[in-house]
């Protein structure tokens, strides 16, 4: 692909994913690509330290809850940086 970004389809689970997105990262930061069942997934275990999540003003139906069962504040995450568009809505969650 251009621009060096090369993508992997795993089937072992998160943490073969995981391990497979490490050694190919090296020091550089890992991006987790999916639908919000893989993102629940990493949430849940605690392997996700940021997320980014954009919201545009589109009603699409009633589509799946990304926070369903994940309590973002037990899990130690706050809000640490908005911004906001007639377009879109951008948050930045962290662990702190």
């Amino acid at each position: 692909m251009e621009g060096g970004t090369t993508f992997y389809f795993v089937t072992g689970g998160i943490e073969e994913a995981l391990a497979l997105a490490k050694k190919a990262a090296g020091d550089k930061d890992i991006k987790i690509g999916g639908g919000v069942s893989t993102v629940r997934q990493f949430l849940q275990v605690g392997l996700i330290d940021s997320l980014h999540l954009a919201s545009v003003p589109v009603l699409l139906g009633q589509g799946e809850r990304l926070f369903d069962g994940v309590d973002l504040r037990a899990l130690g995450f706050c809000i640490t940086e908005r911004k906001f568009s007639e377009y879109a809505t951008h948050l930045t969650l962290e662990k702190v």
